[in-house]
């Protein structure tokens, strides 16, 4: 039986064409959302690793800048600590000419370090509070660390210098004047000569014990050769003379 011919429709188009258009394009349609849901399968699995990787990327840039700006105001506030523990030395640049010549235990120095600190002597120092701007003047003892005196006032921390070092000169002079009054300067004073100079502690005893030594040593030198002398002229009587 022969297949129906296409009858025509209004504009002239078999209307078969028309029934065949629709199933390619069915075809065409279910092949290319498939591809499309794989490519979108693909990029949503690489999407987030890039953006994972760009996330971090920033967080690193990020926490350089801030690292290197914190670094910057350290070092900036440390210099500022630096300047102004300078300042108060200049100030007591007056006070520190005053000293004796022959007291060295006072060394006026910046220390530059993690905690700047302007130290008077051994155990007295100044440093910066916590804002940066108040003097705190400390001293370590036997009982700890103590606060002498807090200001941000430069005159006032120079009058507080100025009367611990007063304090620690008096010390220096009643530790001499202990040491003196102990016997062993007034020895040395007793035993210096017409020539001015001091005769050392205990000279006279050691060279009389060198010489109760050598006498010993000498007696007892003396003693064994004698006893050798009388052995040998024994034997020679006895094996030697008939």
């Amino acid at each position: 039986m022969d297949d129906p011919l296409p009858t025509q429709t209004d504009n002239g188009r078999p209307s078969l064409l028309r029934k065949q258009i629709p199933a390619a394009s069915e075809k065409i349609s279910s092949i290319v959302p498939a591809e499309n849901s794989r490519d979108k399968a693909e990029l949503a699995g690489k999407a987030p690793l890039d953006q994972r990787m760009a996330s971090l990327a920033t967080a690193l840039r990020k926490a350089r800048i801030e690292n290197a700006e914190h670094s910057a105001a350290l070092a900036d506030l440390r210099a500022a600590e630096i300047v102004r523990l300078e300042l108060l030395a200049d100030a007591l640049s007056p006070v520190l000419a005053q000293i004796p010549r022959d007291c060295d235990i006072f060394d006026v120095a910046v220390s530059p370090g993690e905690r700047p600190r302007l130290f008077i002597d051994q155990i007295g120092f100044v440093e910066m509070d916590r804002d940066r701007r108040t003097y705190r003047f400390l001293q370590d003892t036997r009982h700890g660390r103590i606060t002498l005196r807090e200001s941000a006032d430069i005159d006032e921390m120079v009058d507080a210098a100025t009367d611990y070092i007063a304090h620690r000169l008096i010390e220096r002079e009643k530790a001499l004047a202990v040491d003196y009054a102990s016997g062993g300067a007034a020895r040395v004073v007793r035993r210096t000569g017409a020539t001015g100079k001091a005769e050392e502690p205990g000279l006279l005893s050691g060279k009389a014990f060198q010489a109760f030594l050598f006498f010993i040593e000498f007696l007892g030198s003396a003693t064994f050769f004698g006893l050798l002398a009388i052995i040998v002229i024994w034997a020679y009587r006895t094996y030697v003379t008939p």
